[in-house]
């Protein structure tokens, strides 16, 4: 898991773009030689507005060379419109939440003595690797606390298995388990956003391990930038298996509209207030 410190928000590193082998693998194409290098909704309503007003926004496509029949995006769904509507609210949200991402970082880097800041390797549009910013909430030896954990609780390793999740991980500090109990852990992927990494609303991002288990849905996540939050967060993540966020992430794709991420917007503000709602 790499590490960024917190003068490292504002340099905006550049980093390789090409896709990842797992994702070359998924599409069926051969990836270039290269580096490459972690809420509650009517679902009614929100695939309501998908139906009545995907429409209006069609999806423009194109056929690259060595994919066979696969269709790959142009680019990602909802144009400039949703690119827009992401840098209007990530540069709106910075302003606002910046004494406060201030404030954590202090916290952090006094009760942890690393960086405040970590960055990890997910799949962003296209297949194309991005470092993904959180506030660090784990213990520094994060992945060898997990490794220990799920081998003597099978039980564990299962939930594991099945959500790619644990509700009683052991890497989660106290104070981290507040950041994210509040998505306040969250804040730094608006950086993200600004660099058309990720978008506000889109499926949330994933590593590269993952795509295996999207099947021939991995082309639906695939045709999007991830995002802060989705449709998976105001449906009841806590709740969710892995086959029905990948559902859900499906349904979102195909179905897009500008009325349904304003929807989702809205209601993830309810659901961050909600702290069961919350990973």
């Amino acid at each position: 898991m790499g590490t960024v410190n917190l003068q490292s928000w504002l340099r905006l590193m550049a980093f390789d773009r090409g896709p990842h082998p797992a994702v070359a693998a998924a599409m069926g194409t051969v990836a270039p030689a290269g580096p490459t290098n972690e809420k509650s909704a009517p679902a009614g309503m929100i695939s309501q507005m998908m139906s009545h007003e995907a429409a209006a926004f069609p999806r423009d496509t194109h056929r690259p060379s060595g994919t066979g029949n696969r269709i790959a995006p142009a680019r990602p769904i909802g144009g400039w419109i949703k690119r827009g509507l992401d840098l209007a609210i990530a540069l709106t949200a910075l302003l606002l939440a910046a004494p406060i991402m201030v404030i954590i970082a202090i916290v952090l880097r006094a009760t942890t003595g690393g960086s405040a800041i970590f960055a990890h390797r997910r799949v962003g549009f296209d297949g194309k690797p991005f470092d993904c910013y959180k506030f660090r909430t784990m213990v520094m030896n994060g992945q060898d606390v997990l490794a220990e954990h799920l081998a003597r609780n099978p039980e564990a390793a299962a939930e594991w298995e099945r959500c790619h999740k644990l509700r009683r991980d052991p890497r989660i500090t106290f104070f981290g388990y507040i950041l994210r109990k509040s998505s306040l852990d969250e804040l730094p992927q608006l950086f993200n956003v600004l660099k058309g990494e990720m978008s506000c609303v889109g499926p949330r991002p994933i590593v590269a391990d993952e795509l295996p288990r999207y099947g021939e849905q991995v082309s639906d996540y695939l045709r999007v930038r991830p995002g802060l939050t989705g449709l998976w967060q105001v449906t009841g993540r806590s709740s969710t298996d892995y086959a029905s966020r990948i559902a859900l992430d499906s349904q979102y794709v195909r179905g897009w509209s500008i009325g349904t991420d304003l929807v989702i917007l809205l209601r993830t503000v309810v659901a961050v207030m909600r702290f069961d709602q919350a990973s």
